[in-house]
């Protein structure tokens, strides 16, 4: 995060003591990225966090790739995924390359026996279905529809469901997720001209705090691998933290559109970014006000980035047969645009109530088993007359 939070109790410098009230210490663990030279935060903790008394399974996530270089377009129908009880087994990736994994899940129920760490990626997480609380060793955040989590990779994290009813759109960026740079000064600050500002994200303000000794199961991705692992204290333990580095929310209505007399094109929709891969926000907004302007979007080539494009809500002005939970991959290399008469019906509209969320990735997306099971493989020729 581009900007100073602090929740709990800390000392008044860091590195030096901080004692308990009965005298003893307690335990300062600076949570790092990029070596020493990425954001950080200062947590401070009941009992030591290095604390492993076993080592369990050990066993693969990696995605099963069906189509490796792929050429095709296609739309997948997201919500064929199936509910799942465990939050872990319901994550289906449908897409991947070596910068990020694009997963689909639909948890039944919170996450109850165990606690997970991603430590190779961020998490982003789009929530389109459910409510609930995302809890974390560095504070708690509920959730809603509409809601972007960003979960920084090596946080401690469950997620608690208000209902069975969820459904979850992931991207995992093994890039770091960032504020788009466009939209920030040389100090890291929101600019006047960015489509939503500091207020808009929601940082933790509720910290849990345990003191327990016993056996605490954290399972923890790395390298396509989950490893489980025993701690001997529990991993909410901390009484105070400050920093730049922790999970924040924000709300895609919070998102204030850029219009203009004429099309604008994708980047003034761009909420998210890293050096791999931008994350745009479509949001109900006003259409372009010129008086022969042409709402829809003029056909374009994907000369280097493939497309992704998850339809949340609304009648998404450029597609036809589109519904909530669809996914359209338009991949690198081939051109698209509006289907057949979707350029003739935006003429003379004001304005749509599309909601949607795309990734568009500088590296091919790879399509897994997972993808192929949810697929229109007819997609592709969707823009025949």
């Amino acid at each position: 995060m581009p900007f100073y939070h602090k929740l709990g109790e800390i000392p008044p410098k860091r590195h030096t003591q901080f004692k308990k009230p009965d005298g003893s210490f307690y335990y300062e663990q600076l949570f790092g990225t990029i070596g020493f030279d990425g954001m950080s935060t200062n947590s401070y903790h009941e009992q030591r966090p290095t604390q492993v008394k076993e080592i369990k399974n050990q066993y693969s996530v990696a995605p099963k790739i069906a189509k490796a270089n792929n050429m095709q377009s296609y739309r997948l129908h997201g919500f064929k995924v199936q509910p799942e009880n465990d939050y872990l087994q319901s994550r289906k990736i449908v897409l991947s390359n070596t910068d990020c994994n694009i997963i689909l899940s639909a948890p039944k129920s919170s996450t109850e026996d165990y606690f997970y760490k991603n430590t190779d990626a961020d998490e982003l997480i789009f929530i389109h279905k459910g409510s609930g609380k995302l809890r974390t060793h560095l504070g708690n955040l509920n959730f809603k529809y509409g809601d972007y989590l960003v979960v920084p990779r090596g946080i401690i994290y469950k997620l608690d469901f208000d209902t069975e009813d969820n459904r979850l759109f992931i991207v995992e960026s093994y890039r770091p997720i960032y504020t788009p740079k466009r939209y920030r000064n040389w100090f890291g600050q929101l600019l006047e001209h960015s489509p939503y500002c500091e207020r808009d994200l929601r940082r933790p303000q509720e910290l849990e705090t345990y003191n327990e000794s016993g056996d605490f199961l954290i399972k923890i991705k790395k390298q396509d691998e989950i490893f489980d692992m025993v701690y001997a204290s529990h991993p909410f333990d901390v009484v105070g933290y400050d920093g730049y580095n922790y999970p924040y929310a924000f709300s895609i209505h919070d998102f204030e559109p850029i219009t203009g007399r004429v099309h604008q094109p994708p980047p003034v929709h761009q909420t998210f970014e890293t050096d791999a891969f931008v994350i745009c926000s479509f949001v109900p907004r006003l259409y372009d006000y010129h008086p022969k302007a042409v709402p829809a979007p003029y056909n374009h080539s994907n000369i280097d980035s493939d497309e992704v494009l998850y339809y949340v809500d609304g009648d998404f002005m450029s597609r036809n047969d589109i519904d909530a939970g669809h996914i359209s991959l338009h991949p690198a290399g081939i051109p698209h645009g509006p289907h057949p008469g979707a350029m003739e019906r935006s003429i003379g509209k004001v304005k749509t109530n599309e909601l949607a969320v795309m990734v568009d990735t500088f590296r091919p997306l790879k399509v897994t088993e997972e993808a192929l099971k949810i697929a229109d493989s007819d997609y592709y020729k969707s823009w025949l007359e």
